[in-house]
């Protein structure tokens, strides 16, 4: 580490150079330089221009560097990647070798190519010369590498065996779905016992995953929950559930927003009445889902409506708000037609104040309309309906 650091700090320095001495000169006074020369005493080859060496060197660089990629599996390797990690405040920025060699070949090439731009090919050649002699040093730095890569897998083997129990515990409980909390509790245990890069950043993603697994398992009771509120008026045990869910869910109030399920369903429990849940449980609701039916047929919605109101109290709850919404399609259909003749009316009146009159009786069905059910299906149509009517009032 120490000849890299060296290394670095020369070529550095020689890339900073604006001017370089000439080259030294043999007893003979030539040039202590091999390059071979034409006639005219200029080097047979020009270097490469400065622009092109360096896409070439980077594109090199670029083409040998691995990516890292996200995995669940357990690293084994030593030669899976990790990105580069900072191992404390007042240590020196990591050493990227992919980034830092190619910017400082780069720095040499350039200098090169400087010097001989300027006319001192001699002193352009000497300091390439001085590069090729690195060759040696780059096999040592290599054999380096291969020992110290050796001594680290050992101690990530040891480690990797005496943490192998943790492992292949998160690995299981993962398989078979264990909730999320279970899985965070015994990675993060793996965690503290600061197993290495590599296995902390795999223990974090078994978390991840986790974490989806029981979302998914969650988002499909609360589905239940709901639909026991909603569509079958069971109240009680909804609350009882949903309690439950609440405890051994709260690390996912913010994706699933139980509190706002708790408070639904204690507001439908509250708006039924208790008299009609009891009534229920000696009559049959889908003999009064098939009586509703029939007086939607015969246009007696006050009394379709009374008797739905009743049935959303009954087993049947989810039935009967899809009949409850076919009776309010029903009704406003039946104000919308009346205002269409109303309105067809005072189209043929000639006097100003009856047709006046008439435009005023045709706004009411409507208004009819959205009294008695707010939130039909039709309401944007019924609005733009009655603003038309308003424009026509206003001629």
């Amino acid at each position: 580490m120490k000849h890299f650091l060296l290394l670095l700090s020369a070529f550095a320095l020689a890339a900073c150079v604006g001017n370089a001495p000439s080259p030294e000169t043999d007893p003979s006074g030539e040039p202590s330089v091999n390059a071979e020369r034409d006639s005219s005493g200029q080097p047979t080859t020009a270097p490469e221009s400065e622009s092109g060496t360096s896409q070439s060197t980077m594109q090199s660089a670029d083409s040998a560097t691995p990516t890292a990629e996200t995995t669940t599996s357990v690293p084994s390797k030593a030669s899976e990647t990790v990105p580069l990690t900072d191992i404390g405040s007042g240590q020196p920025a990591p050493v990227d070798p992919y980034t830092a060699f190619p910017t400082l070949v780069d720095g040499v090439f350039a200098h090169a190519n400087a010097l001989y731009k300027a006319g001192l090919a001699d002193s352009a050649v000497a300091y390439l010369q001085r590069f090729r002699v690195i060759k040696p040093l780059w096999a040592q730095w290599e054999a380096k590498t291969d020992s110290m890569i050796l001594a680290f897998d050992k101690t990530r083997a040891e480690k990797a065996k005496q943490y192998e129990p943790l492992v292949l515990e998160i690995q299981n409980m993962n398989r078979a779905r264990a909730a999320y909390s279970m899985v965070a509790q015994t990675a993060d245990s793996l965690i503290s016992l600061e197993p290495g890069d590599a296995l902390t950043k795999w223990a974090t993603e078994q978390k991840q995953v986790a974490y989806k697994n029981t979302l998914a398992k969650a988002k499909k009771e609360y589905a239940e929950i709901q639909a026991l509120a909603d569509d079958k008026a069971q109240f009680a045990e909804a609350q009882k559930k949903v309690t439950e869910f609440q405890m051994r869910y709260r690390d996912f109030e913010a994706e699933l927003h139980i509190q706002a399920l708790v408070d639904h369903i204690r507001e439908a429990a509250q708006a039924t009445d208790a008299a009609a849940v009891k009534y229920w449980e000696s009559h049959d609701p889908a003999a009064a889902l098939a009586k509703a039916d029939e007086f939607i047929k015969a246009g007696k919605y006050k009394d379709a409506k009374d008797l739905l109101n009743k049935l959303k109290a009954s087993k049947l709850r989810k039935e009967a708000n899809a009949k409850y919404r076919e009776l309010a399609d029903a009704y406003c259909n039946t104000q919308r037609k009346e205002t269409s003749n109303l309105f067809a009316k005072a189209q043929k009146q000639k006097d100003p104040e009856k047709k006046r009159e008439l435009l005023k009786q045709a706004i009411a069905p409507l208004d009819k309309c959205m009294s008695e059910y707010p939130d039909n299906s039709q309401k944007k149509t019924v609005v733009e309906n009655r603003q038309f009517l308003e424009k026509e009032l206003q001629k």
